[in-house]
């Protein structure tokens, strides 16, 4: 299993976090794409939220071996042509170190605060799969063009043309949408822990063959706020600091955690559900939360 890192907050957090990961061989840094980065409307009010991709681009700058990605920018927030041209800017900017990730957007409160539009889950999704032909026509060698209901890109070479191969990547919890555009269109599946993982990476793996790719050149990834300590009584006080910083009561977390099927555990457990991960295909996990003492322990605790 390879592991990765999702910061967010200042560039100054981000640019540390980094800085940490590429040191200790991590193969990526991840920042997520959110205009607000709290659940608990008291602590959204005082949490930094940036935008990603000019963070993204400092550290293409200032990192020179690890790989940089948005997991993942909603399609609410921008236009594809957008995000084509910032995917390119950072993989020139990075030595092509860059990879874009694309998702329908979720969180209702930042497009209420912000002003964005927010069509119903179904016109999202619709949405998003045109993005994801959208960004691809865009990147493509040759001008191939786009024409769809939301989108059009006409057939005109474009330029410049990413350094390497800018890597899309879709992410999500959906049962059936979700792999079927993972295995259409991206180059990485950022699945979600849950007892039904095995049934959404095939869904994906059979999406990627009727589309005529490669399954077996789908990169599966997982990501998490992961939790886990030496003992038992360890994890309780770390559970127990977590849902403080988070605003939530202990009740409200493991119910969050539950939900999010996120791995919980002592270290000897969490090395066994990492397995069982591996065994199904998972490669690659990014431990969300940056820069955090735990998450430093967690990291040392199985590179050991």
């Amino acid at each position: 299993m390879d592991f990765a890192l999702q910061a967010s907050g200042t560039y100054d957090d981000v640019l540390e976090s980094a800085r940490f990961a590429e040191k200790r061989g991590l193969v990526s840094l991840a920042l997520p794409d959110h205009y607000l980065l709290a659940l608990d409307e008291e602590h959204a009010k005082t949490t930094p939220a940036l935008d990603a991709f000019a963070q993204l681009a400092g550290l293409a700058r200032e990192t020179s071996t690890i790989e940089l990605s948005v997991l993942v920018s909603p399609i609410t927030f921008r236009h594809p042509a957008v995000l084509a041209k910032n995917a390119v800017t950072i993989d020139q900017m990075s030595g092509g170190r860059f990879s874009l990730g694309i998702g329908t957007g979720w969180m209702d409160r930042e497009h209420e605060v912000f002003g964005f539009e927010y069509p119903s889950t179904s016109e999202r999704f619709e949405m998003l799969e045109e993005a994801l032909g959208y960004v691809k026509a865009a990147l493509a060698d040759e001008p191939v063009g786009f024409n769809g209901k939301h989108y059009q890109l006409e057939a005109f070479p474009l330029a410049p043309k990413p350094t390497g191969t800018v890597k899309l990547i879709v992410g999500g919890t959906g049962a059936h949408k979700t792999p079927y555009l993972a295995g259409t269109y991206s180059d990485e599946y950022n699945i979600y822990p849950g007892p039904d993982l095995e049934e959404r990476i095939e869904r994906a793996h059979k999406a990627a063959e009727d589309a005529g790719r490669d399954p077996n050149a789908l990169l599966l990834s997982s990501a998490g706020f992961m939790l886990a300590a030496a003992t038992q009584d360890e994890l309780n006080e770390a559970l127990d600091e977590r849902a403080s910083e988070a605003g939530m009561t202990r009740d409200e977390l493991d119910e969050y955690h539950a939900h999010r099927n996120t791995p919980v555990g002592t270290y000897d457990e969490l090395r066994d559900q990492f397995a069982a991960m591996e065994q199904a295909g998972v490669t690659r996990f990014y431990f969300q939360g940056g820069l955090h003492p735990r998450n430093e322990a967690l990291i040392d605790a199985l590179s050991g």
